[in-house]
């Protein structure tokens, strides 16, 4: 008895005494005397355990299959649908987790590889307007565009309306002078003998008869008419060469202006113009409660319009056959024309009702190799080539740009930054349709930049037509590389890009046009019309 109660003594007191020796060495420092200790033996007890590292192990590898694969969408739990197919059933899992409020205000269509979706973004209205018009009366063009309209609708419903007909009708009748065959040496002369003649237009005669109307009723008009027809005729075409190389912007801040920039040596006398004209412009757009307005309203009872001519003559529109050479269609020379054309008629329309609407125009034509873009405004195209590099295909119009800026300040206004740089103080683009307070003083204009490419140098995979609500929250690169992501999607990506364009915050209408190519061909699809 003795004996064992001296063994147990004997232990107590020399082995568990070596045991906290050998710990206080293993570890440093006593757990209770250091919160470095303290944390030690917290990750000894519960985090070092075999269990919890083969869980940690286990884990790590999932989030790294995840990172491998090319299921990714915007958060974590579409990652996991989307990776075991849990999504099939209902909609895509790229696009499940985009579903938004923007969706309940969004259009959409889809032609073959074209598709195109539309939100409205935080906006009292949806102004955007979009057009795909494949195989053009069986001709083999086809036209893509898109309008961002601003201050009302109906400029951007007039230009999807009246100037996308009229391009039809003159693509439809070029293409057929351009492909006839077989045509008699008779016919052949005479149409040479005309075609010689093209600077005379088809609404010459209409013109005359209107011409001598003129002069018996007001011929001060009919004189200052013919001046202003003098003065702009021979520069169109060398201000149209000049458009088609890009100006470099310059974001221009003049404070010892107050921040504004115009015309003429004097400071002072400069900004008193501009301050004048600024109000004289607002002032047309201050609604009802305008002046201006009601004197408007006054003259339309009386049946006048209150205007003793147009401040710059009615531009050319010629016959199809002017714009056929050797075969060749002049796509660029059409849309120029027909663009201001269409142009000078909706500012004589709003004049008469007081509609102060514009909108931008983003045009693309493509016909076998061709592509043709033409542009006004602030909508913007993209071409994403075969490796994947992202190509403009149009320059935003911007009235801080160094070309922008000579021409509004040459015409006598002025820009100023109100936010953005605007035109007198009022309008964010320095190129639109419409906006006729601002064309009566030509510091808004309506001649489009056109750029042409060739198809087979570039073999693109895609084009993105956009307009500026998507550009807010998007570079030419970030968009392309986006795109050619989702091109497996129902909508090309168009959906998606939008969506996302809207989450981020864009607080302008969206709308993007997404047209596929296959192996650097386009291919038209079956159906036809607006």
């Amino acid at each position: 008895m003795e004996d064992e109660l001296e063994d147990k003594i004997l232990y107590q007191t020399f082995f568990k005494s070596h045991m906290k020796l050998l710990s206080k060495f293993a570890v440093g420092v006593s757990p209770l005397n250091s919160s470095v200790g303290y944390v030690w033996k917290v990750m000894r007890v519960y985090l070092l355990k075999p269990e919890v590292l083969i869980a940690g192990l286990l884990i790590f590898v999932f989030v790294l299959y995840l990172q491998a694969s090319e299921v990714w969408s915007r958060g974590f739990i579409g990652k996991i649908s989307s990776s075991f197919g849990l999504s099939k059933g209902t909609r895509t899992g790229k696009l499940a987790l985009l579903t938004s409020a923007a969706e309940k205000h969004s259009w959409e269509d889809k032609r073959g590889t074209t598709a195109v979706y539309a939100v409205q973004g935080r906006r009292p209205r949806m102004e955007d307007r979009f057009v795909i018009d494949e195989n053009i009366n069986h001709t083999g063009i086809s036209l893509f565009a898109i309008f961002d309209g601003h201050g009302g609708e109906y400029a951007a419903d007039y230009a999807k309306t009246v100037l996308v007909r009229n391009l039809n009708q003159k693509f439809t009748q070029s293409s057929n002078i351009a492909t006839a065959k077989n045509v008699p040496s008779s016919a052949a002369l005479s149409d040479l003998k005309d075609t010689k003649d093209c600077s005379k237009t088809k609404d010459d005669s209409d013109d005359e008869v209107n011409e001598r109307h003129k002069l018996n009723s007001n011929p001060t008009t009919t004189t200052s008419a013919a001046a202003a027809a003098t003065a702009n005729g021979g520069t169109s075409l060398t201000q149209r060469r000049q458009s088609f190389r890009k100006s470099k912007t310059e974001d221009v801040v003049d404070k010892t202006s107050g921040n504004s920039i115009g015309s003429g040596p004097n400071n002072g006398n400069s900004n008193n113009a501009n301050h004048q004209l600024e109000t004289d412009l607002l002032s047309k757009y201050m609604g009802n409660q305008s002046p201006m307005r009601q004197i408007t309203k006054e003259n339309l009872l009386n049946g006048t319009t209150g205007q003793q001519g147009s401040a710059y003559p009615k531009p050319k529109t010629y016959e199809a056959k002017c714009y056929v050479q050797n075969g060749s269609i002049n796509y660029g020379k059409i849309i120029t024309d027909e663009v201001l054309a269409a142009d000078y008629d909706l500012v004589e329309m709003a004049k008469k009702v007081s509609n102060f609407a514009g909108t931008t125009a983003l045009i693309a034509v493509i016909h076998h190799t061709k592509l043709i873009v033409a542009n006004v405004g602030d909508s913007r195209g993209v071409m994403c080539d075969y490796k994947g590099n992202a190509i403009p295909l149009s320059f935003d119009h911007k009235p801080q740009q160094v070309r922008e800026q000579k021409r509004i300040a040459d015409a006598g206004g002025f820009i100023s930054f109100k936010g953005v740089w605007r035109v007198a103080g009022i309008l964010a683009t320095s190129r639109a349709m419409g906006d006729y307070p601002l064309k009566e003083k030509n510091l808004v204009i309506a001649e489009p930049d056109i750029l042409s490419f060739d198809l087979v140098d570039h073999r693109p995979m895609f084009l993105i037509l956009a307009t500026d609500g998507l550009w807010d929250t998007f570079t030419n690169e970030e968009a392309v590389a986006y795109i050619r992501e989702r091109l497996d999607e129902p909508h090309f990506g168009a959906k998606s890009i939008t969506l996302q364009s809207y989450n981020r915050g864009s607080v302008d209408n969206i709308t993007v046009l997404v047209i596929v190519f296959k192996n650097g061909r386009y291919q038209i699809g079956s159906s036809n019309g607006n």
